[in-house]
């Protein structure tokens, strides 16, 4: 009976089995308490997950399942982008087919089931590596594998699924640099570490960092000098050679980033601490994390008190090699430093910045300490005066620290969970174990397991989460009237709308418009959007603000509006984010529960005939209507001097609390009474049924309100540039209230004026463009291809499709080199009469990659039998 016992207790894939289900089953069970879906009203949607990252899975579902070329390029990103680059940094991991049974709304449902697996497995994968190693052995490795699945950075960042797969994949990466060091065997190293670049290139950048730690951390258990500079060889050629192996995405993955997030790298270092230091104590604290931290606070590694002390108490075990303890605690002071030295933290976020999230390489510090702890916290440890000593150094220390930085996310509460934690686990650790190891080990296991799981759920507690009603509702109305768009009209064209839930919403509803956030946008579509009036940033574009110019020209052929102003049952279903009257005139072509389906007919394709004045047009004017009328008249052979858009004169001004002015526009109105509300109220009556647009400057947001006609203004509120407002259409002697309610001390009235667009010439010029639109005949996310019959008086093949060296295109069999125009699109030199045009798409590099990792593989494949020979 004992012997079955201890079989049991030795049993590797019982251990596994269990390292595996207690964080899944531990976190499941929160979540079903938090009524998360499928367990409730809830959701796991908060922050990037919710804004960015569902609408990735969406496409992922339906690159899959639909059109696998936007594998490669989607139209859903922005104006149309590359999308290699992006999926290695968003999609590569395999773990996302567990997304496929998951459509539409129940998408939450799969991101549930997906990241209950990832706790999983980062457990599982901690074990397996302890396991291996032989640091522990039966249950209590349950202890060590639990505290890294549930350790703070995961707990912190479980909201940035894209980042998870390094804590499941660090510990094979461990075990095979281990197996490379002391038995000269780098297959398991090789393999691993390519898995890592190939599934994620940002976390492994940081994981190669640490391997570097890793072997400098093992030199001086190895005799002799000779070893230490073969096993450092061998490192070094085995690293490339995962490089190698992972070319294929690595490759493009490069050239994508130069184009797009690798601008904005950090060129001018600071020598300089980012925070006091003392602030890191606080870390060690249970559910040390809330809101606050996530766009700027300290790195989030806790493990559980018995495992800090574990790991502090290695540096005093007499049973490990002096020279690599003190190695052991160079590496935990670099560390340290780079979680608050400017240098260093830019080094392991390869040159840039966090954008929110900060100090992402925290996770490595945590799997750090657990092995330290692992290799300490043996069955027949010994804690001696020295030690405890220690401990009770380091406890008064977090007391005082935590009491006197006044740190805001935590409790008096949470200090003294914190306090009898440490207390637990110091009597833990001096419990006399001989008599009773198994019951020990079941004492290190719910000490432990306690700490890390209270920790992780004060955390959650402090977060809020999209309820599941307001995305399954919105994203079914969506999707509906995406899917009828398609189901009626199949060519090519963009979709523009009123109504926003996030700026991926294309992704999400696998539809082409002018919408995007994500880290891999390129800069030139930010800087177009701004430049014609669009809310536009580092990393997004929204099409919120178009005119009617916009629209014809850009291709959005279909337009969505919110039907019962987006509220269904008193709730707002469809948030509003833009106001466009002149859609009202439009062909309604079908609508759903809450959207209504227009048609504009006067939309150009997506490539068309234009003239070649057009590359002549300098750089855009801090005047979005006026850049919008040089680029339509440059297209059209008219002059750019003559513009379709012209001034109007506000019909009255009243002002309340604030000083009268002669003129709006560049004026700062402050308040004269600072106790009362103040406003300025314009009124607008239009003279004609045109388009009238009002220009707002980004300094305006800032200060004042915008209210129209009584009615709170809906207009995406981030931008940076002016933007274009449109205020009536075919409301000719109708007056329009527009009133600015200022909501500080003063408000500057940044470019606002209004506009009318002059509809003769305008129509004028849009007919010239109609005359030779691209006819298509086939089209992919990657491919399209027709005729075109180029009139006389255009020699340009215009398209709406932005500048990228991955396009290739070919007129009548033969291959051209497409120009840029206006800084942001492609354009082909053209003659007269009937040609067939193919635009082709292939990340650049992709080729190339392909050689280099079939070379790698090969190359490895022989080195592996050269080491074998020889063993």
């Amino acid at each position: 009976m004992i012997r079955d016992k201890d079989k049991w207790k030795n049993n590797k894939r019982v251990i596994l089995t269990g390292a595996f289900l207690i964080p899944l089953l531990l976190m499941g069970t929160y979540f079903a308490y938090r009524q998360m879906a499928p367990f409730g009203t809830s959701s796991l949607l908060t922050v990037d997950l919710g804004q960015q990252y569902i609408d990735f899975f969406a496409y992922f579902r339906n690159l899959l399942l639909h059109h696998p070329g936007s594998l490669f390029y989607s139209f859903s990103k922005g104006l149309g982008g590359e999308m290699f680059g992006t999926n290695a940094y968003y999609l590569f991991s395999p773990l996302n087919l567990v997304l496929l049974p998951f459509p539409g709304r129940w998408l939450t449902s799969g991101v549930m089931v997906l990241t209950l697996i990832r706790y999983g497995l980062a457990g599982l994968s901690m074990a397996w590596l302890i396991q291996r190693t032989h640091l522990q052995a039966g249950p209590r490795i349950w202890a060590f594998s639990t505290a890294y699945a549930l350790n703070g950075w995961m707990i912190a960042n479980q909201l940035n699924l894209i980042w998870l797969d390094a804590l499941i994949i660090l510990p094979p990466i461990t075990w095979g640099l281990l197996k490379l060091i002391h038995h000269r065997k780098p297959g398991t190293y090789i393999a691993w570490l390519a898995v890592m670049l190939i599934d994620n290139y940002y976390m492994a950048w940081m994981v190669c960092i640490f391997t570097i730690l890793l072997v400098f951390w093992q030199l001086p258990v190895i005799t002799t000098w000779r070893k230490r500079w073969q096993a450092i060889a061998t490192y070094l050629t085995s690293s490339l050679l995962s490089i190698g192996v992972a070319a294929i995405t690595l490759l493009p993955t490069a050239y994508a980033l130069t184009t797009s997030k690798g601008t904005y790298t950090q060129t001018f270092i600071n020598s300089k601490l980012e925070y006091n230091p003392l602030k890191m104590l606080g870390k060690l604290v249970p559910g040390s994390f809330n809101f606050n931290q996530m766009p700027s606070g300290q790195p989030n590694f806790y493990i559980g008190m018995l495992l800090i002390i574990g790991a502090l108490l290695y540096f005093f075990n007499p049973r490990i090699k002096k020279a690599q303890r003190i190695t052991a605690l160079i590496i935990t002071i670099f560390f340290v430093i780079s979680f608050c030295y400017e240098p260093l933290d830019l080094l392991w976020h390869a040159g840039q910045f966090p954008v929110w999230y900060p100090y992402r390489f925290s996770f490595l510090f945590s799997f750090w300490c657990i092995l330290l702890a692992a290799k300490t916290i043996q069955p027949n440890y010994q804690l001696k005066w020295w030690g405890t000593l220690a401990i009770l150094i380091l406890c008064l220390l977090i007391w005082w620290a935590t009491g006197h930085l006044k740190l805001s996310y935590l409790s008096i509460s949470q200090r003294l969970i914190g306090l009898g934690f440490a207390a637990i686990s110091l009597a833990t650790l001096m419990i006399a174990r001989q008599n009773a190891p198994q019951l020990y080990d079941l004492l290190l296991i719910l000490v432990v397991t306690c700490d890390v799981a209270t920790s992780a759920f004060t955390s959650l507690n402090k977060i809020a989460y999209v309820p599941q009603a307001e995305f399954g509702q919105y994203t079914t109305q969506l999707n509906q009237a995406s899917h009828d768009l398609r189901e009626r009209d199949q060519s090519c064209y963009r979709v523009a709308k009123t109504f926003m839930r996030t700026k991926d919403d294309p992704m999400q509803s696998d539809f082409y418009s002018g919408d995007h956030f994500g880290s891999t946008l390129e800069p030139v579509q930010p800087n177009f959007m701004g430049a014609i009036g669009q809310p536009a940033g580092d990393g997004f574009i929204s099409y919120a603000n178009g005119t009617q110019l916009t629209d014809d020209l850009l291709g959005f052929k279909y337009t969505l509006t919110a039907r019962h102003h987006g509220i269904l049952n008193g709730n707002q279903i469809m948030p509003l984010s833009g106001y466009r009257p002149d859609w009202q005139q439009q062909t309604r072509r079908g609508q759903t529960k809450m959207i209504t389906i227009r048609q504009n007919p006067q939309a150009l394709p997506i490539a068309f005939g234009a003239s070649s004045k057009i590359f002549q047009l300098g750089k855009a004017t801090l005047d979005p209507l006026s850049y919008q009328s040089q680029i339509f008249q440059a297209l059209a052979g008219r002059s750019v001097d003559q513009p379709l858009f012209t001034v109007q004169n506000f019909t009255a001004v009243k002002y309340f609390n604030v000083q009268s002015a002669t003129q709006i526009t560049g004026t700062t109105f402050r308040k004269q009474n600072l106790l009362k509300p103040a406003s300025i109220r314009l009124k607008f009556v239009p003279p004609t049924n045109d388009s009238y647009y009002l220009t707002l400057g980004p300094a305006v947001k800032d200060n004042a309100t915008v209210n129209l006609n009584k009615r709170d203004f809906n207009q995406y509120n981030t931008y940076r540039d002016t933007v274009v407002i449109n205020l009536a259409h075919h409301q000719k002697g109708k007056p329009v209230i527009i009133t600015f309610r200022l909501k500080k001390m003063s408000v500057w009235m940044q470019n606002v004026s209004v506009y009318r667009l002059n509809q003769r010439p305008f129509n004028a010029g849009l007919k010239t463009l109609h005359q030779s639109p691209l006819r298509i005949d086939h089209q992919s996310p990657t491919t399209i291809s027709g005729q075109v019959h180029i009139h006389h008086g255009q020699s340009v093949l215009m398209t709406t499709i932005p500048a990228a060296k991955g396009w290739h295109v070919q007129i009548d069999g033969h291959p051209v080199t497409p120009r840029t125009v206006i800084n942001t699109f492609m354009a082909i030199p053209i003659t007269t009469g009937s040609h067939q045009v193919r635009f082709h798409y292939r990340p650049p590099f992709l080729i190339l990659g392909i050689f280099v990792s079939l070379a790698s593989l090969s190359i490895w494949w022989l080195w592996h039998r050269r080491l074998t020979k020889s063993s």
